[in-house]
């Protein structure tokens, strides 16, 4: 079994994009087949630098590492169109030999001028014989035209009234109208093939087997099966598998780039710096996502595993995926859901893992922490993390002192005659002889005791000293971690300024 992701280096890799791969990953490694990269550049218009780049980048974040393709090798290469134009070529010139391709001459204007005449107007079997091409024309006009080298295209011969079928492993059978499709441009003015024609005959050099893509790509499906019957390739042809929209949060179309601005959230695996502010997009990677836990929450979107299992591994999808099982309908794209996962999969992380991935997060702000106070923020943090980036902003203060302390709670709690008190508390916690959770909870409680004093007028007063807020990991632990010192300091400086607030 062997399957391609075949993107176009155009620029940014949608997250479509990436479901697409993955699925195609899935299947292949299911079935101990290949997993092909082919980068179809022939629309050197539209191509941009770094794109290719980028979607290697992409897939090796996810870990979907093609088995082909630039730079993996294989034996089927070259694994970019724009380096295979000569093949093309030849595979075209064998359509028009046989009768299922022809020369087109006509101008850019003149097909202006025709869909300006009828704007439904379609290049097929009613108007392809008032067009400028070699059915239409003399032979001895086409060698005129095509000896002087002027501009020509060349168009595939969609059959008059004829029914296309074909079998999708998605949708069943599928049934196109010849009468309704119009004769597709093979090959471009410039010597490069378009997608149709490159598509069909690189699947069939590559041997590709099943081709999983997007619905829009449906459509097309009927122009591809025609070029397979031309080339009498009809009993090689691929199976095909055409995945379902991913929608926008509302159901209300399809999820596009621009819609992660809209939304607040991305809708790229990597961030993409743009030519300008409005095409630079920010990825699942730097919004602070694990790329497994972004893996996992693709694979559920558009497809179920039978079960209630929700978190599953790239080795467990790999397990239990079938094509079968892909929806037919599109799926919302609901970021809610993506969060949830990144959380599962921070909360199960090992610790050194994570520590690799919190790391650029803190040193982003100045910090460079040791490997063993960063693992011991992360056990007490990681519950508390959504994305790796709340790991700094709800946990910035372990790393500087607090900003600022709720004054609400400061003048609920805060009884300024006790401050002395409370200073009292700092230095015998600063005196222990051994700073930990356990010895600076005894000696927390045997104060309280020891003074008369209720829980609830203490803890909470600790809490913001040393955090500044109420919300975070457990007091007593947080206080080991940051160490007696930095403890009493920032203690005894919040007591001086709690007095200020009231």
């Amino acid at each position: 079994m062997r399957l391609r992701f075949a993107p176009s280096p155009t620029g940014a890799l949608h997250i479509g994009g990436v479901r697409t791969a993955l699925y195609n990953y899935l299947l292949a490694k299911k079935h101990g087949g290949t997993f092909i990269l082919r980068i179809e550049d022939t629309d050197q218009t539209r191509y941009v630098p770094g794109a290719e780049a980028y979607i290697k980048e992409a897939l090796e974040w996810f870990g979907l590492l093609p088995d082909e393709g630039p730079g993996y090798g294989g034996a089927h290469g070259p694994y970019r169109q724009s380096e295979r134009k000569e093949r093309y070529q030849e595979y075209t010139a064998q359509l028009v030999e046989s009768g299922h391709a022809y020369y087109a001459f006509d101008t850019s204007d003149e097909l202006a001028a025709a869909r300006e005449k009828d704007p439904n107007f379609k290049y097929d079997a009613g108007a392809r014989r008032q067009m400028k091409n070699s059915l239409s024309l003399p032979e001895e006009e086409v060698k005129r035209l095509l000896s002087e080298g002027g501009g020509h295209v060349i168009r595939l011969k969609v059959p008059e009234n004829e029914t296309i079928v074909f079998q999708d492993k998605i949708r069943g059978q599928v049934a196109f109208d010849s009468n309704e499709l119009d004769d597709k441009v093979l090959l471009k003015a410039d010597g490069m093939p378009t997608y149709h024609l490159a598509n069909v005959v690189d699947d069939r050099l590559m041997e590709v087997t099943h081709v999983i893509r997007g619905e829009e790509w449906l459509s097309s499906t009927a122009h591809h099966v025609l070029l397979y019957r031309a080339f009498g390739w009809e009993g090689q042809m691929p199976a095909f598998a055409h995945l379902p929209l991913i929608l926008r949060p509302d159901g209300k179309g399809k999820l596009s780039k621009r819609d992660g601005a809209r939304f607040g959230f991305p809708v790229f695996p990597l961030s993409w710096q743009g030519e300008t502010e409005e095409d630079s997009f920010t990825g699942f990677r730097e919004y602070g996502f694990l790329p497994e836990a972004a893996i996992n929450f693709l694979a559920l979107l558009g497809w179920n595993p039978g079960t209630e299992q929700e978190i599953f591994s790239l080795e467990e999808l790999v397990e239990a995926f079938s094509v079968e099982r892909i929806n037919k309908s599109g799926t919302r794209f609901d970021i809610d859901k993506a969060k949830w996962f990144n959380q599962q999969y921070i909360i199960k992380a090992d610790t050194d893992y994570l520590l690799e991935k919190v790391k650029p997060v803190i040193a982003a702000h100045g910090y460079e922490p040791g490997d063993d106070f960063l693992r011991g923020f992360i056990e007490l943090m990681r519950e508390r993390a959504v994305t790796l980036g709340e790991f700094w902003e709800n946990g910035y203060f372990f790393f500087e002192e607090p900003r600022d302390y709720d004054p609400k709670m400061v003048r609920k709690r805060w009884d300024s005659g006790r401050k002395a008190l409370f200073d009292e508390l700092a230095g015998q916690l600063e005196g222990l002889d051994n700073f930990t959770a356990d010895s600076i909870k005894a000696r927390t409680e045997a104060f309280i005791q020891e003074k008369g004093l209720k829980f609830g007028e203490v803890l909470p007063m600790l809490r913001l000293g040393v955090a500044g807020t109420m919300q975070g990991p457990a007091l007593f632990e947080m206080m080991e971690l940051l160490g007696r010192a930095e403890v009493a300091r920032r203690l005894r400086k919040a007591f001086h300024q709690f007095n200020e607030l009231i």
